[in-house]
Formats: structure tokens, C-alpha cells, sequence
């Protein structure tokens, strides 16, 4: 299944021109593309599919359906084993 997943953006670099950033899905980080959000910033969440952030979210919604996602095991699918 591939869902787009809430994260915070820990940091922002430049990659070739575009805007990239190490983002936390609840203890994993992946580089996330931030092409379609590019005002976002480091400590705001973003919901990401397949590797771009497509919409800022604010902390409450990122956190309850990160909540949601790990009692459902979507996290753990999605990212593997998930530190606790």
C-alpha cells in the first residue's frame, strides 16, 4: 500500500536547485522532495506520498493520524519496523 503519511520536516537543503528536507515519520527519517510545498519549514509537518510533500498540516491532525496509522500497523507497512 502506498498512503501519503504525515511528518515533521527536521531540515531543509538545497539539492540541484530544488528544495529537499530530512523529514520524521514517528523515529524514521526519509528525504522528502518539498517541489509542491516550498514555503514549508523546518518543525511544521507535512503529509508526503511517494517521496514529495504535497500539503502542510498542522500538528494535531499530523499527530492523531500518525496515531492512527501505528495502531492500524500502516506505519510498520509503510516504513518497515518502526522504532518505539
Amino acid at each position: 500500500m502506498c498512503l501519503a503519511v504525515p511528518g515533521r520536516i527536521v531540515s531543509i537543503a538545497e539539492a540541484d536547485g530544488v528544495p529537499m528536507a530530512e523529514v520524521d515519520f514517528g523515529g524514521v527519517r526519509k528525504d522528502v522532495c518539498l517541489q509542491y510545498v516550498p514555503d514549508a519549514t523546518a518543525g511544521e509537518y507535512v503529509v508526503v506520498h511517494v517521496g514529495f510533500a504535497i500539503q502542510v498540516l498542522d500538528e494535531e491532525s499530523a499527530r492523531q493520524t500518525l496515531a492512527n496509522f501505528e495502531k492500524m500497523g500502516i506505519l510498520e507497512e509503510e516504513f518497515g519496523e518502526v522504532p518505539r
